[in-house]
């Protein structure tokens, strides 16, 4: 008898990933030119095994993904490691960690540790704390030389953060949500996009997985919380079921449109340039919107205005100066980044 549907779908899922991270590794490994003096009968020696990290709350999404990965990946030859981070947002966290590293110690997990991270202001609570994990996480991966780290967010979570941009207005590559993989060399993985939250719980409660629930996760201080406990039943409720699934496959398609405008704005930007890398007013003109609005945005981040500080408002004053010109002054924009036009070219630099 075979395992839970539950516990096979997450399996599943781990399995295809481990799959694609082993493919991208053969891929990166070229074979050198033979050594002068080597012995034409040796074998070569083989790679060391990828490592591949869990980060894990301790909450069910993240514990069934720590289960899946413990299991799937020694058959893969693939090493499996664990890192939770502690955010010390509540009283007891460093406790609560210290348990989640001995869940995925019990799991057969190795290395496995434990990481304090202090949380700022910047951008309201919620994206100070997504930034300070992240920076765990990547210095995790550069610490242990991990191929990869696998991410517990579920189709639930994917369906929660295209309503997030919708709300925000910030255009179709917010509404696109979080890709399956992300972040330098791919590193991110996220296995569960596909699988929904329930499917994770239930596959901790039939492998007797204890698990953590975070009670931030139920707070309506929080946005994504007052989404998840009252926004997404409400839709529910009005528009029937079937949404979750609905905004999960909006935001595949999404990013495949996003993907392909982002391609046309790379390969068009060299066309609006002059000689002297100027971008041209008249030329940027003819481009569609979506086109020219991506150049733009690009150029201000490459002027030093910060990525995450940058709105479609801002995008759209910019925009202005080539199709409402009225000889309107120079634009302010984040990280002290100006933008005015001159003599039919938009000069976008640090102010």
């Amino acid at each position: 008898m075979g395992p839970h549907p539950a516990v096979a779908a997450i399996r599943l899922a781990v399995r295809r990933v481990l799959h694609d991270i082993l493919n991208d590794q053969t891929s990166r490994v070229r074979p050198g030119p033979q050594l002068v003096g080597a012995h034409p009968d040796r074998t070569p020696e083989r790679p060391p095994s990828p490592l591949v990290i869990v980060a894990c709350s301790g909450g069910a999404d993240s514990m069934a993904l720590a289960s899946a990965l413990a299991f799937e990946a020694p058959k893969l030859g693939i090493r499996a490691g664990g890192i939770t981070v502690d955010h010390g947002l509540q009283p007891g966290s460093d406790l609560r960690a210290d348990e989640v590293v001995l869940r995925m110690r019990g799991l057969g997990l190795d290395p496995v540790e434990s990481v304090a991270v202090t949380v700022g202001r910047e951008g309201g609570p919620e994206a100070a704390a997504r930034d300070a994990r992240y920076a765990a996480l990547d210095a995790a991966a550069e610490r242990h030389g991990a191929a990869a780290i696998l991410l517990g967010h579920t189709r639930d979570d994917q369906a929660e953060t295209v309503l997030l941009g919708l709300a925000r207005g910030s255009g179709i590559r917010s509404l696109s949500g979080m890709a399956a993989v992300s972040g330098a060399d791919g590193r991110y993985r996220r296995p569960f996009l596909q699988l929904d939250r329930q499917t994770a719980r239930k596959a901790c409660m039939v492998q007797s997985l204890p698990v953590w629930d975070d009670p931030h996760n139920a707070d309506p201080a929080y946005t994504r919380s007052r989404l998840r406990h009252e926004g997404l039943p409400a839709l529910e409720k009005a528009l029937g079921k079937g949404v979750v699934e609905a905004l999960a496959r909006t935001a595949q398609l999404s990013r495949d449109d996003a993907d392909a405008l982002d391609a046309w704005a790379r390969q068009a930007e060299a066309s609006v340039r002059d000689a002297a890398g100027l971008l041209e007013c008249a030329k940027l003109y003819a481009l569609p919107p979506a086109v020219r609005r991506r150049i733009l945005r690009r150029a201000a981040i490459e002027a030093g205005a910060p990525a995450g500080a940058l709105f479609a408002r801002h995008i759209e004053e910019i925009d202005r100066l080539i199709t409402g010109w009225r000889g309107q002054g120079a634009i302010n924009l984040p990280g002290r980044v100006v933008a005015q036009r001159q003599g039919g070219r938009l000069v976008i630099r640090q102010g």
